[in-house]
């Protein structure tokens, strides 16, 4: 027990180990400079409020006074600290009848034991919980056994906060954070249903790539973005949420921005994820993930209509559950165009213009010619490898560390994501040296991929970088 801070001196009941009198008074030498029996103006709040521990003290094992080495004479109502949702005192008129005191205050500052019973239960995280309770820690679901024992699931979580500091704290070029969307959510979960596209087959990955031609002498700029030269015509993302289908938001991404592009911006749609993730059912799985190249011909054959008439139904997390049925309908009017037979989900819409678009083909790895690509035709489209980390991408050029290479597998998953790539640039390091990267536009409310049909503010990062652009997986579509 550390030595007292303040003196408790016997009196006309002293001789016991109690320093309560029997009639209840408790016998103080304070110390106090000035102030210490004048009330203030304004006090009577705090003399007319309920003890805190009348029925036990919570959270008997918490550093208060102790933390802040704070233990203050006669009364000092600036000596406080929050406790539990409310206020506890560290200053000697907190020891009166109705105490609100701080649950180490007898201990710390007087070296005596505390005269109320702590309650029986699990401290945790400076917080203690009734026992046989069950809680949630991030993603991990936490019981208070009889004993006092605090004991947790161990599933890897999505938002690890020992990687985000580890991150911030290493020379990564990038920032790590906690996204809310994000929190609760283990991090086999985020591999489940937060990507969606699976890796093409090996007779995609061998299709002829096309050759763009630089012209002699041609440059490329250091740094592009779709948006700058064709305004109004690059759309932004849709939030996918927990649906594993960036093969369909992805590729309706790209092709929403096309149309925008080469019909000189008289068709503008954006184009429907869900008409994509619940029409074309061929060798695809709709919210469990699905390939882009069936998503390309889908959107050749049979077209889809706007997001606005066939809006995102937003069903997430059902494995085990039929996708919804396919509300939009079309049929042929001759070489090759189509004309819807249903009218829009979204009742409020009448417009259910079919759109359709040519054969996607894939670009070569040559980074001059992907550029040249994206600036005379428009974003393309890519595949990524996406890690555990990425998860936590909050701004900065990301690529993927090495921080968890000393835990355990389970804590090192990734799986594949398919973005819409509108630009590229250049970043001058401290030390000279030049780092190019892709640019992908962020999702409004979490850092991963494209979001709702009613757009929210975007943050203030509203970009992903991606390093060495040699490294994307392949192929990439225009």
């Amino acid at each position: 027990m550390p030595p007292p801070r303040f003196l408790v001196l016997g009196g006309p009941c002293a001789g016991g180990t109690m320093w309560r009198c029997p009639s209840g008074l408790l016998l103080l030498l304070l110390l106090a400079g000035q102030g210490a029996l004048g009330a203030r103006r304004g006090r009577w709040r705090r003399e007319l409020a309920p003890g805190l521990h009348l029925r036990g003290i919570r959270d008997a094992g918490g550093r208060y006074c102790q933390e802040q080495d704070m233990c203050c004479r006669g009364r000092a109502d600036d000596c406080a600290l929050p406790y539990l949702g409310a206020t506890c005192y560290c200053d000697l008129f907190c020891n009166r009848t109705v105490s609100d005191c701080c649950p180490d205050f007898w201990d710390f500052c007087l070296g005596v034991p505390p005269p109320f019973p702590p309650i029986q239960g699990c401290e945790h995280r400076g917080r203690i919980y009734p026992v046989f309770g069950t809680y949630w820690d991030n993603c991990n679901r936490c019981t208070c056994q009889e004993k006092g024992q605090w004991e947790c699931d161990q599933e890897p979580c999505l938002v690890d906060l020992d990687m985000i500091n580890a991150i911030n704290q290493g020379n990564y070029g990038w920032q790590a954070g906690n996204h809310s969307a994000f929190w609760g959510m283990t991090l086999d979960e985020g591999i489940r249903y937060r990507l969606g596209t699976i890796r093409p087959s090996s007779s995609v990955m061998n299709m002829n790539e096309i050759y763009t031609v630089l012209n002699p002498g041609e440059v490329l700029p250091a740094a592009f973005e779709a948006s700058e030269k064709w305004p109004n015509l690059i759309h932004e993302p849709l939030d996918q949420g927990n649906c594993a289908g960036s093969w369909a938001f992805s590729t309706a991404a790209v092709a929403s921005d096309r149309v925008s592009i080469h019909s000189l911006g008289h068709m503008t749609p954006v184009l429907s994820p869900q008409n994509l993730l619940s029409c074309d059912t061929h060798h695809q799985q709709g919210c469990r993930g699905g390939r882009l190249d069936g998503a390309w011909w889908f959107l050749r054959r049979r077209g889809v209509v706007s997001d606005h008439c066939y809006p995102f139904s937003g069903r997430e997390r059902d494995e085990a559950g039929p996708s919804p049925p396919c509300m939009m309908h079309s049929r042929a009017m001759g070489r090759g165009k189509r004309q819807a037979t249903a009218r829009c989900p979204n009742s409020h819409v009448h417009a259910n213009d079919i759109y359709q678009v040519t054969p996607a083909y894939r670009l070569g790895s040559n980074e001059q010619e992907i550029m040249k690509e994206l600036m005379e035709n428009g974003p393309v489209q890519a595949l990524m490898e996406v890690h555990e980390d990425f998860f936590l991408y909050q701004g900065g050029i990301y690529s993927h560390t090495p921080v968890s290479l000393s835990r355990p597998e389970q804590y090192r998953r990734h799986g594949t994501h398919s973005v819409k790539i509108t630009g590229w640039g250049e970043e001058r390091l401290p030390d000279g040296r030049t780092l190019k990267y892709w640019v992908s536009p962020a999702a409004p409310d979490c850092c991963l991929s494209p979001a709702p049909s009613s757009p929210s503010p975007l943050p203030s990062s509203p970009r992903f970088l991606f390093p060495d652009r040699g490294q994307l997986m392949g192929p990439l579509l225009g």
